[in-house]
């Protein structure tokens, strides 16, 4: 990749509406969304007056969204220049799927003795709904959406759903990866044969082997990633 790119939206950004949700939040999700399945690859350059245009704020709420996506590092803003999307930082990377196991692996380990069953059957709701888009890669998006879904429901379970929050901001660089894997040969039916030795562990209340189940299946891009680096090398950082 050796020449930025230009941020162009061609009138798809949606405008931002009044709500109970701040006009930073919701530029904010929708930037963050639009970076972690690289609809804005690295290195896109992202203006202050066209993102104000396009979204139909001031330039106030762009930049305390462009402060959040600098502290998730998904941008780089570099003062009186520019701002463009950060490339992939594999460090960074790292940190975030050893702090990925350790909570998800404890989150399974606690439900899989918990007596209520509802939140099992809904996570189990969404994994079938997964299902039905295994054949549809232009539902790649959908299928990523319904993933965070279940894990979401499985952290508030056991009632950690701002450490779920706290973590899924951590977890930019790895939703990166993730995308880029996706649409592999037979990528989507191992995220599906993961879920369902994940959601039959807890379904035999075996702690042990839900937490082994989550393990491998969170561990799943961190073991490809010089793989990804070599795919996609303007993807990703120098450093490793």
């Amino acid at each position: 990749m050796t020449a930025s790119h230009k941020m162009n939206f061609g009138g798809l950004g949606p405008s931002i509406s009044p709500g109970h949700t701040s006009a930073a939040q919701r530029v904010y999700e929708d930037l963050r969304e639009r970076i972690v399945t690289l609809e804005l690859p690295p290195e896109t350059t992202l203006s202050r007056s066209d993102l104000a245009r396009t979204y139909g704020v001031s330039q106030t709420p762009i930049r305390e969204a462009m402060q959040k996506l600098e502290q998730d590092g998904l941008i780089r803003i570099y003062p009186q220049s520019r701002t463009e999307v950060s490339r992939i930082d594999v460090k960074e990377l790292r940190e975030a799927h050893f702090l990925r196991v350790a909570l998800e692996c404890e989150v399974v380990r606690r439900l899989a003795v918990m007596e209520d069953r509802s939140a099992l059957e809904q996570a189990l709701a969404i994994s079938e709904m997964q299902v039905a888009l295994r054949n549809k890669p232009d539902q790649f998006r959908m299928f990523s959406d319904l993933d965070k879904a279940m894990h979401r429901v499985l952290f508030e379970a056991v009632g950690m759903r701002a450490l779920y929050e706290l973590l899924a901001r951590k977890l930019g660089h790895l939703a990166r990866c993730q995308r880029l894997e996706l649409p592999r040969k037979g990528k989507v039916d191992t995220i599906l044969d993961q879920h369902r030795a994940v959601m039959d562990a807890l379904v035999a209340r075996d702690p042990e082997a839900a937490v082994e189940a989550m393990r491998v299946h969170v561990s799943g891009t961190i073991t490809r990633i010089e793989k990804l680096q070599h795919e996609f090398p303007d993807y990703f950082t120098n450093q490793s």
